[in-house]
């Protein structure tokens, strides 16, 4: 009789199976994350070894918390002014673009507005956290990363306002105290931080990290428990701790940002794992597929074409140019899994939605590697950026003048049902 492996065999195996594997996947073109994804469902179908795991769960929370902390921390509001012309162009776009999809949601599948809302937030809004971690990949410029990477940071912005009032927006009074907590947290942060630094720091150096770490958790947990789930409260950590690093610069070093890159890296896989095992067989039904389906070919080209459009009119770039910034810019991945969570708890969905979400998401997030390269080409391969990025020291002054002149010449189911009563 073969004995049963104990539980830090299991988990061995798991942390082999999300750290070793998915990188052995990339050679494929497939994102670690996604082979996350297909490993917890692949587990989850067939075995119920890690239902309702608590070290799972703590380990995703981590890392969700993690990934938005870290979107919080690449929030430069200077590099966001210099380019504010084009990135206000940028935001405006993106919110009629889901204002398109919320009305064509509720003329077809969805009667309830507000439950479209949150359906085409979880499918129009970029991963920051996640694109910012896969850029490398691509072999981009420093200007076009500069310029992925403040879409989709001014785009989650955006997308979290929403959603807050997405799902406090119940009743008046419920979006009122919610609002009046939200921002008491944002003012009580920054005093966190200060206290820290004037209190804590000189007496236990090097502890900046588990500070960070430690008030991000605090943030996230508050704003789960207004309803608004655990990224909102890390990115505002983020945010505010990158608005304090005049008072403590090594909150925002590049040391920091690295070490909390390294913890969510440990800790993400465990997040995708888990929500790999939510999907039961029901979940990937035949409508679900089709669902999925039909959300990628809509919303994808619409996405791709809202960017790439803007871009070419704009900053009369090239089609290809246009294309190698909208590309990296689709995937939606951890804000497609959280809203379809969020969907399946808090509202009277039917389970083909939160597998058609999944499987957009999985889609989406697979297009960018198989487009644009999975593996960062070699240095020397690379074109030389010869355009000057805002705030950055001009290289070349005709392009530069050029880069200055662009930036400031603008200054199948049934109807789903409503929101479960509490």
């Amino acid at each position: 009789m073969i004995p049963t492996p104990s539980s830090e065999v299991i988990y061995l195996l798991l942390v082999f199976g999300l750290f070793v594997v998915p990188k052995m996947l990339q050679r494929f073109r497939l994102p670690s994350a996604v082979t996350s994804v297909v490993l917890g469902t692949v587990i989850g179908l067939a075995t119920q070894s890690f239902a309702d795991d608590p070290t799972i769960k703590l380990f995703s929370t981590l890392g969700i918390v993690a990934l938005f902390l870290f979107a919080g921390l690449e929030v430069d509001f200077t590099e966001l002014k210099e380019a504010r012309a084009v990135l206000m162009e940028h935001v405006a776009i993106q919110l009629g673009l889901l204002a398109l999809v919320t009305w064509l949601l509720t003329a077809t599948l969805i009667p309830s507005t507000r439950i479209a809302l949150l359906v085409s937030l979880a499918v129009v809004t970029p991963s920051t956290g996640f694109i910012l971690d896969s850029l490398a990949q691509f072999g981009l410029t420093s200007r076009e990363q500069f310029w992925v990477k403040s879409k989709a940071v001014a785009t989650e912005i955006v997308a979290l306002a929403v959603l807050f009032v997405a799902l406090q927006s119940q009743t008046a009074t419920q979006l009122g105290i919610a609002s009046v907590a939200l921002v008491g947290l944002i003012l009580v942060v920054p005093l966190l931080f200060r206290f820290f630094a004037a209190v804590i720091l000189p007496y236990a150096p090097k502890s900046e990290f588990a500070f960070l770490v430690i008030v991000a958790l605090i943030c996230a947990f508050a704003t789960r428990n207004l309803g608004v789930y655990y990224l909102v409260g890390a990115f505002v950590g983020g945010v505010a701790a990158q608005r304090f690093r005049r008072e403590l610069p090594s909150l925002t070093s590049d040391t920091m940002l690295r070490s909390v890159e390294v913890f969510a890296s440990f800790f993400v896989p465990f997040y995708f794992f888990g929500a790999g095992l939510k999907l039961s067989a029901e979940d990937l039904s035949i409508v679900a597929v089709f669902g999925a389906i039909a959300l990628l070919g809509v919303v994808q080209p619409l996405r791709l074409l809202s960017v790439a459009l803007h871009r070419r009119l704009s900053l009369k770039e090239e089609w290809s140019a246009t294309m190698r910034v909208a590309t990296p810019l689709l995937p939606t991945l951890v804000f497609t899994l959280v809203l379809a969570e969020i969907l399946r708890e808090r509202f009277v969905t039917p389970t083909w939605l939160f597998g058609a979400l999944t499987l957009y998401a999985i889609g989406g997030t697979l297009i960018p590697g198989f487009s644009l390269g999975a593996a960062a080409p070699d240095a020397d391969l690379i074109e030389p950026n010869t355009e000057a990025l805002p705030g950055e020291a001009p290289l070349a002054p005709t392009t530069a003048a050029l880069m200055s002149a662009t930036l400031t010449r603008r200054d199948a189911s049934a109807p789903i049902a409503e929101e479960r009563p509490e």
